[in-house]
């Protein structure tokens, strides 16, 4: 793990209560960090994945991902540096938004309906 991948992983994701994986193996690909109830990876992107090699790659791991209904969050190491707080608002923003979809979308009809 990168600095930045660290620095997230122990002051943020490890303490979150939905559970999330790091280094997770999704297909034939490895990714920073996952959370399976939301279906959602977030990457911590270094400067070489701004190089066209690299970016092609990215982009053909994101759609395999967008495949599976994952959702691909990435993120430069200059915002964990420069913008940790904001990152973390930005990342529990996106789980907390893909687990209120998925909870909506496996409600039954007649549960949705209800008036309480």
């Amino acid at each position: 793990m990168t600095k930045e991948e660290r620095r997230l992983w122990f002051e943020f994701l490890r303490f979150y209560p939905i559970k999330i994986r790091r280094q997770a193996v999704l297909g034939k690909y490895i990714v920073d960090f996952y959370c399976a109830e939301a279906k959602l990876v977030v990457e911590i992107d270094g400067s070489q994945h701004y190089e066209k090699r690299v970016k092609e790659k990215d982009n053909n791991r994101t759609e395999f991902l967008k495949g599976y209904g994952i959702e691909v969050v990435r993120i430069p190491n200059s915002d964990i540096n420069d913008h940790f707080r904001e990152v973390c608002e930005y990342v529990d923003m996106n789980i907390k938004e893909r687990v209120k979809l998925k909870a909506t979308r496996t409600a039954s009809p007649s549960r949705r309906n209800r008036t309480v």
